[in-house]
């Protein structure tokens, strides 16, 4: 196992403490959790972009299609 060492303001520190306490864990044990709560945070946002941008892309060709089969509406079929 690896130690870091990490400095603090006192807000931050008593943050840390009251959460420590009211959690009944350690500091390391609740940074440990902190930084992959943040980890997959930030992979949930990465992979809702693709989702958006991929919905984006899919939205752009369909509406093509969809002009290409205007005409056919009217044809009385």
């Amino acid at each position: 196992m690896h130690t870091i060492t990490l400095k603090s303001d006192d807000t931050f520190y008593n943050t840390l403490e009251d959460m420590v306490k009211t959690l009944h864990t350690t500091k390391s044990d609740l940074i440990r959790k902190a930084v992959v709560y943040y980890r997959d945070a930030l992979e949930k946002e990465r992979l809702k972009e693709q989702i958006k941008n991929a919905s984006f892309k899919v939205r752009v060709e369909s509406l093509k299609i969809s002009q290409e089969f205007e005409p056919t509406l009217s044809d009385s079929l």
